[in-house]
């Protein structure tokens, strides 16, 4: 199997709620900074009652306030977020969102400011011990448009993959047997498994790869305001502080 490894930075921001905006000007026309999710990711997007929370949602929050500008979210399908970003229609997207070549060819990336790993859930008893087990005639399930999906499409071919409009989709078809593992990002693995009953993470990890901000090609000034704003709240603890909210050490 390819291994890919990616590369590396530490995460996240100040805690606040937040609720749904509706609409989607442009950050420079009235002072809202409109950002895309999918909000189904925990501990990244996820919702709370009526409440979107999240490592990616309070991030977001943080760097509005360092911009003085109003948060706005907009919960969308994952694989709609870059070409809504690319078009304009959200001034930038966060979501888990991983830098690759493909979408850089779309659009522009802040700097890093998380790294995760992609890694295999399976059913407690399974054949598959580890990632090199997987094959062309594993059924694996994944979240469309995800890196996940992009990885394992590539290394087994499309007859492998069976593609779910939501993670917590694909991790019910294997609690169903319609598939026989699933690859998707490791700590929304660790939410899914422990909700789930009879079901485990492999040890070997899939790939490690990057988070950040997508922004428009040419929106220069936003994105270099959202990397000062990155730098400083790198600087000053806030990252590590909502990172260990969400994900406290082990």
């Amino acid at each position: 199997m390819k291994k890919r490894i990616i590369s590396v930075a530490l995460m996240a921001v100040l805690a606040m709620g937040l609720m749904v905006g509706c609409g989607s000007n442009k950050a420079e026309e009235d002072n809202t900074l409109v950002m895309a999710t999918n909000a189904t990711f925990p501990p990244y997007e996820y919702m709370e009652g009526d409440q979107y929370q999240g490592i990616d949602i309070e991030i977001a929050q943080a760097i509005a306030e360092e911009l003085g500008m109003t948060l706005e979210i907009q919960d969308v399908e994952f694989g709609s977020i870059v070409g809504g970003v690319q078009s304009g229609k959200f001034d930038i997207g966060m979501a888990g969102l991983t830098v690759t070549d493909e979408r850089k060819q779309s659009v522009n990336f802040s700097n890093t400011y998380a790294t995760a790993k992609q890694v295999v859930i399976v059913t407690e008893g399974s054949s598959i011990a580890s990632v090199d087990d997987l094959s062309e005639k594993t059924r694996i399930g994944v979240q469309q448009d995800t890196t996940g999906d992009i990885y394992t499409t590539d290394d087994y071919g499309e007859d492998a993959i069976t593609r779910y409009n939501k993670g917590a989709d694909a991790v019910q078809a294997l609690v169903a047997g319609k598939v026989d593992c699933v690859v998707i990002d490791s700590e929304p693995a660790k939410a899914f498994v422990e909700a789930n009953d009879g079901l485990k993470i492999l040890d070997t990890e899939y790939v490690e790869e990057e988070y950040a901000i997508c922004v428009a090609k040419d929106n220069d000034e936003l994105l270099n305001q959202i990397n000062d704003a990155l730098d400083k709240l790198k600087s000053n603890g806030t990252i590590d502080e909502i990172v260990a909210k969400y994900i406290p050490a082990e």
